[in-house]
């Protein structure tokens, strides 16, 4: 990662620029299953979640101040079972695509959920999106499953991958998963 574009943790200047970003994809793609574009209001709160649970967001500028892509994670499921497991997402700017942004992105991702102990990482990709699957296949994930006809947009039915990768430290992963379980009996 070293010679490739330098990953940043995203400020609140950042906000407009990531609006832009998923309101690009809201509009044109098929990265978010949403039909309307995200609001102001929609992104503060979204970065206060994000601040209240201590979760990153990394971005990338390639050029000063232009925010090319960033990405982030969240709870995959809102249950005590699932604590070590996360659904990532990673988004880039149609104009800085194919320069190793993704790459340097969904790297980020790995370092730290890996520093933070987390267990799994889950990405959900549009069926259709090559980029994002071989991006993912490239940095160790694996396609676990996939839901035929999970959202509808553009006026036809999109098929929904998962895709996993599980981190090192598992075990000790394992242990902090029986002392959570032991502690709430």
């Amino acid at each position: 990662m070293a010679d490739g574009p330098r990953v940043i943790r995203c400020a609140p200047a950042h906000l407009a620029a990531i609006r832009a970003i998923y309101n690009h994809e809201i509009a044109h793609g098929t990265a978010l299953y949403e039909y309307e574009p995200r609001s102001v209001a929609v992104m503060d709160a979204w970065w206060a979640t994000k601040e209240a649970a201590n979760l990153p967001v990394f971005g990338v500028e390639l050029d000063p101040g232009q925010l090319a892509g960033f990405a982030t994670w969240g709870a995959f499921r809102p249950f005590p079972a699932y604590l070590h497991s996360v659904e990532h997402s990673v988004y880039v700017d149609p104009r800085y695509r194919r320069r190793g942004v993704g790459t340097a992105l969904l790297e980020a991702v790995i370092h730290e959920a890996t520093a933070r102990r987390l267990h799994v990482l889950v990405g959900g990709i549009d069926a259709a999106n090559t980029g994002s699957r071989e991006l993912h296949r490239s940095l160790g994930f694996a396609h676990v499953g996939t839901i035929r006809e999970a959202g509808f947009k553009f006026d036809r039915w999109l098929d929904l991958e998962f895709w996993q990768r599980i981190l090192p430290d598992a075990e000790r992963s394992r242990e902090a998963a029986a002392r959570y379980t032991r502690g709430s009996s």
